[in-house]
């Protein structure tokens, strides 16, 4: 990271950045051209889990290339200066890089989609066998994360 002062380095301080964020852009490589989308998602043990559709451009990369990157970012508010070229951005933000694997069995599934109702709710919920046949279930093993936090 070439500005260190910037770095978060305490893995605490990062999942804290991933435990309050509402979305994750997921980043994924079609070939030479960059695919990016917004995502819900669930946290737990260093992976990341995403639901959505059995079919689709996502899915369609990730069975070529299993190759991620993703990124979080909270508290995001623009700091005004005078002259335009002062002006700058308080954040915190995760990068990270990870392989996305299609998840196939049940229960795994269901295990996926509780820990990713768990990221927005108190609650429990029951998955059923027509349900989970038909949801899409991405997990993706982080390799690595940075954190990063500017507050001025």
């Amino acid at each position: 990271m070439r500005r260190k002062e910037k770095e978060i380095t305490e893995e605490s301080a990062i999942e804290a950045i991933i435990t309050k964020s509402l979305v994750c852009c997921l980043a994924l490589s079609d070939g030479n051209s960059p695919y990016i989308v917004p995502l819900c998602f669930g946290y737990k043990d260093k992976v990341l889990y995403f639901h959505g559709s059995l079919n689709g451009k996502k899915i369609d990369i990730i069975r070529k290339n299993q190759k991620v990157c993703f990124e979080f970012d909270i508290n995001t508010e623009i700091v005004k200066a005078e002259d335009a070229c002062h002006w700058s951005m308080k954040y915190r933000s995760v990068i990270g890089f990870g392989k996305a694997v299609l998840l196939e069995d049940k229960e795994e599934k269901r295990k996926a989609l509780n820990i990713i109702m768990s990221q927005y709710s108190d609650r429990t919920f029951q998955f059923n066998d027509d349900t989970l046949k038909k949801t899409g279930v991405i997990k993706v093993e982080i390799e690595s994360m940075t954190g990063k936090q500017s507050k001025s």
